[in-house]
């Protein structure tokens, strides 16, 4: 079985969630994580969780959304994932390909959810676009005071943020991004990532891969991806299949097994 380990089910997209959940279901994907990316997410994200046993969530604060989560604080982050089925701290990070919200204040924030999931002992979903040094000098700081679990998703950045990313002890997630013609570039990096540290995605309802690209994306077509990175990493389906949910389940590890492998 594979893991979506970074879709938004709340999203208007995915409305019609039993029907997303049976698709998935058949194309081989057990397991959805649901991400937040606003305040005004907590509650949905984790009213799906609470109503569907294939579905736990994050909470967090997107890069674009810290200007104005600016007030956001850690003790409201650790109250929030208390839930019993969150599972990450996230997405938070670093954006500065659209700069929607100041670098200060999404650095700020950055720092919160890391300092928040260090207490929980949950993963930090990692956001970082055209900002490696920033993420990485981040990251880097925040582990020589203490150590804490990342995940670096939808990764489509450069070999510096993979290889710097998995030195200190984190992981990457691919989505759909691979199955694109003109993404030779990315496929070499994540061809060099250790199969130990891989994890797939879908950011449904967004990058559906091909040949469904520019269409909605839902967690079913994590299959497509998880096809293309067995190709990439040379090996078959089926084992790329059981290291990638062996990956996630060794880092979200508030993920009750029983209830994923039942």
């Amino acid at each position: 079985m594979l893991i979506d380990s970074h879709c938004h089910l709340n999203y208007k997209e995915l409305s019609d969630t039993p029907g997303v959940i049976a698709r998935a279901r058949d194309a081989g994907v057990g397991l959805m994580q649901t991400i937040s990316t606003r305040r005004s997410d907590f509650s949905e994200v984790k009213a799906l969780a609470e109503k569907f046993d294939s579905i736990y969530c994050s909470i967090g604060i997107h890069p674009h959304e810290a200007g104005p989560h600016e007030d956001i604080s850690e003790a409201e982050l650790l109250r929030e994932a208390e839930h019993p089925r969150v599972i990450g701290i996230g997405e938070t990070g670093l954006d500065y390909y659209y700069e929607h919200s100041p670098r200060s204040i999404q650095k700020d924030l950055f720092r919160k959810h890391i300092n928040a999931a260090r207490a929980l002992d949950l993963p930090v979903i990692v956001h970082s676009r055209d900002a490696d040094e920033d993420t990485v000098a981040i990251l880097q700081e925040s582990y020589q005071h203490a150590p804490f679990k990342f995940l670096i998703h939808c990764f489509s950045s450069t070999k510096y943020l993979a290889d710097e990313s998995v030195k200190i002890g984190g992981y990457i997630s691919v989505s759909g991004i691979i199955t694109f013609r003109k993404s030779e570039a990315l496929r070499d990096v994540v061809r060099g990532v250790p199969l130990e540290r891989l994890l797939v995605e879908t950011d449904a309802p967004y990058l559906a891969p091909e040949p469904y690209r520019g269409k909605p994306c839902e967690p079913s077509y994590t299959a497509l991806t998880a096809r293309k990175l067995a190709e990439i990493k040379g090996i078959s389906a089926e084992e790329l299949a059981q290291a990638t949910t062996s990956n996630f389940l060794r880092l979200f590890t508030k993920v009750a097994h029983s209830n994923f492998t039942s």
